[in-house]
C-alpha cells in the first residue's frame, strides 16, 4: 500500500520519533528530520523510493517551505529591516560575491567550464533560510547579535535568488542533456532564448512587486471586514499558491 494517507503516517511517525529523540540529545529538530527522513528513505529503511515518490515529497516540502518563509515574512516589521540595510547589503552581499567568487576560481582551477563553475559558484553561496531561521528560533538567538548577523546574511541570500534565478538561462551552453533538463524546469517559456527568459523572470517578478504594492492589501482588509479568521487564512494560502504558480510558469 503506496496510498497519500499511508504515506503521510509514515513521515509523520518518523517525525515523532526522531525530533524529541534528536532535541533530548541536543542536536535540535531540524538535524531530528533529516535523521527521520534517511530513516525511512531509498538508501536505508525503503519505504519512500526515489521514483514517483521522491518527486511528490519534494513538491510538499517546497510549498511547505514557502510557506514558512511567508510565515516569517508576515512578522517581520519594516522598519527593523531598513534598521538593517547597512548590514543586509555589506556583510550578506559580501559573503555571496566572495563565496561564489572562491567556487568560480575553484572551478576554473580545475578546467571546468566557466558557465558550469560560475552556476555552481552562485548555487553554494546560499544556504538554506528555513533550516538556519529554525534553528536560530530553538536557541533564542534570534533577537541576538549572531541571530540578527545569520539573519542579514539569509536576507541577502534570499534577494541574490532573484538576480540569479534569471542569470541561469543564459549559461545554458547548447549541451543536448543540459537543454533538456532546462526543458523540464522552465514551464510555457521553454521554448525562448536565454535573454527572453531571463526578461521573462524579471517581469514575472515585478508582477509580485506591484500586487504586493497595490494588489494584496486592498485584498486582505476587505477580507479582514468579514472577521472570518479562516476566510483571512484562505486569502494568505491564495496569495502563496498563486505566487508559487506564477514563478513555476517562469522555472
Amino acid at each position: 500500500m503506496n496510498g497519500f494517507l499511508v504515506n503521510a503516517i509514515l513521515y509523520i511517525l518518523a517525525a515523532i520519533i526522531c525530533v524529541p529523540v534528536a532535541k533530548k540529545l541536543g542536536m535540535g529538530s531540524v538535524l531530528g528530520y533529516l535523521i527521520a527522513g534517511i530513516l525511512i528513505g531509498p538508501y536505508l529503511l525503503g519505504f519512500i523510493t526515489n521514483e514517483g515518490q521522491g518527486q511528490d515529497i519534494m513538491h510538499a516540502t517546497e510549498f511547505g517551505v514557502v510557506m514558512m518563509l511567508f510565515l516569517i515574512g508576515l512578522e517581520l516589521e519594516p522598519k527593523n529591516l531598513w534598521k538593517m540595510r547597512q548590514l543586509i547589503l555589506k556583510v550578506g552581499l559580501s559573503q555571496v560575491l566572495i563565496t561564489s567568487a572562491l567556487v568560480f576560481g575553484i572551478g576554473i582551477l580545475f578546467e571546468v567550464q566557466w558557465q558550469i563553475s560560475l552556476a555552481i559558484g552562485l548555487s553554494m553561496a546560499l544556504s538554506s533560510t528555513a533550516i538556519v531561521l529554525q534553528s536560530l528560533k530553538e536557541k533564542n538567538q534570534m533577537n541576538g547579535p549572531n541571530g540578527r548577523l545569520s539573519f542579514g546574511v539569509l536576507l541577502m541570500q534570499d534577494i541574490a535568488v532573484i538576480p540569479i534565478l534569471a542569470l541561469l538561462p543564459l549559461l545554458i551552453i547548447g549541451d543536448p542533456i543540459i537543454s533538456a533538463n532546462a526543458s523540464e524546469m522552465h514551464g510555457l517559456i521553454d521554448s525562448l532564448p536565454g535573454w527572453a527568459q531571463t526578461l521573462s523572470i524579471f517581469g514575472a517578478i515585478g508582477i509580485v512587486v506591484l500586487l504586493g504594492q497595490f494588489g494584496f492589501g486592498p485584498l486582505l482588509n476587505y477580507v479582514a471586514k468579514s472577521r472570518l479568521r479562516e476566510l483571512f487564512t484562505a486569502s494568505a494560502l491564495l496569495i502563496v499558491v498563486g505566487i508559487s504558480f506564477l514563478m513555476e510558469l517562469v522555472g
